[in-house]
């Protein structure tokens, strides 16, 4: 039996091609002798006991044996050429019932092959054929006619089931290569949006840190002979600054940490509560900043929360870095579902500053990541304007 294994073992599902069609090969050789084998026992068989089959037959069953061997590459030329040589098998003496093995297996060949309606149209023409002549050779024997019939059928039927099934399993395959593509599109995307909101946060932090330790430092040096006191808070001001720059910028790195890192020195993000904070540390950098509340503060929807604080940060480094004079008014308004968030500033007409525009970008994209809005228009009165409206209650497709 081991030296047989051979005949009959699978394909490898990550063969080659070249591997496979040896395979195909060796079953193909394997199923040409075994019908020999078999038809001609059945044709040694006769109703005097075993005697040897005439030679022509035997000549029919390799031929039509051997017409196996090419049924994968051409599967209509092995089928008609098969039925021909088995039906002239019942016109040689003596006319005996005999099974044409190797017809059905081109029909059931043809049917994994072709089209479900091909397949059931040759396989009723085929036995209806291979009956009609066990009818006229052997008159009495009709229940074998109907045999033959009945073996066609299971042929093309087993045939358009496996055929179904590969159809099936390369259509599943195809399904989980698509769903495997848009699983990595998807995580692409999102790992573009990780990006661009992490640059985005770095970009606010750096900003405005750096912002208010070049202001105090420029204070310091201003004092440094004249008020050497003040000149000493002003570098005082500058350390915590630059201590608080280096926290939330450790905080904003920490997000590219592997979840197995220790998370010792990660820090919360900031929340708009802690507003007075921020705008202590404009006051210590030299900018007036005038705070005016309208309505009951209330708490912001999660997405908005840190979005209303980076704006405000934002648009106060931007007056201090581009305003014509270091004040600024931060106006907050709250409603029964919205927050209004309104921050002006002097500016010199036409005064468009040193820097990118990539503050104002994403100051929009986070009120619009949160679901609000915000606009930014220079006045009439040569004042700047940032104004933005944010959601206090979370959205629907933010909602769990």
């Amino acid at each position: 039996m081991r030296r047989l294994r051979w005949l009959y073992q699978p394909t490898a599902p990550d063969a080659s091609p070249a591997e496979a069609a040896s395979a195909a090969r060796r079953q193909d050789v394997a199923l040409a002798a075994l019908i020999v084998v078999a038809q001609v026992i059945t044709a040694s068989l006769v109703d005097k006991g075993w005697q040897p089959p005439h030679p022509v037959r035997v000549g029919l069953i390799v031929v039509s044996a051997v017409l196996l061997l090419w049924r994968r590459r051409q599967p209509v030329r092995v089928l008609v050429l098969t039925v021909v040589v088995d039906s002239a098998m019942p016109l040689l003496p003596p006319h005996q019932a005999w099974l044409p093995m190797a017809s059905l297996v081109g029909l059931y060949t043809l049917a994994t092959r072709c089209e479900r309606r091909v397949s059931w149209r040759v396989g009723a023409v085929t036995g209806l054929w291979l009956a009609l002549e066990s009818l006229l050779t052997r008159p009495g024997d009709i229940l074998g006619s109907l045999a033959l019939l009945d073996c066609a059928v299971v042929a093309v039927a087993v045939g358009d089931s496996v055929r179904s099934r590969h159809a099936y399993l390369a259509q599943v395959q195809a399904r989980a290569l698509q769903a495997e593509r848009t699983r990595e599109e998807e995580a692409q995307r999102r790992v573009r949006e990780e990006r661009i909101r992490i640059a985005r946060d770095l970009h606010d932090v750096v900003t405005h840190h750096i912002t208010l330790v070049n202001a105090q430092a420029g204070v310091a040096r201003h004092l440094m002979r004249t008020h050497p006191d003040k000149a000493y808070a002003a570098l005082s001001h500058i350390t915590e600054t630059s201590a608080a720059a280096l926290d939330e910028l450790r905080s904003t790195v920490s997000l590219l940490r592997r979840e197995d890192d220790p998370p010792p020195t990660l820090q919360p993000a900031p929340r708009f509560d802690q507003l007075h904070k921020l705008l202590d540390s404009f006051h210590h950098s030299g900018l007036d900043v005038r705070l005016a509340r309208d309505g009951t503060p209330r708490p912001l929807a999660a997405s908005a929360d840190l979005a209303a604080y980076r704006i405000v940060q934002e648009a106060l480094t931007n007056a201090q870095k581009h305003g014509s004079s270091p004040t600024a008014d931060v106006h907050l308004t709250y409603t029964d579902t919205t927050l209004w968030i309104s921050i002006t500033n002097p500016a010199l007409p036409g005064h468009q500053g040193t820097g990118t525009g990539h503050g104002l970008i994403g100051m929009r994209e986070r009120a619009d990541a949160a679901h609000g809005t915000l606009t930014t228009v220079l006045r009439p009165d040569n004042t700047f304007r940032v104004h933005a409206t944010l959601p206090l209650h979370p959205a629907k497709d933010d909602s769990p």
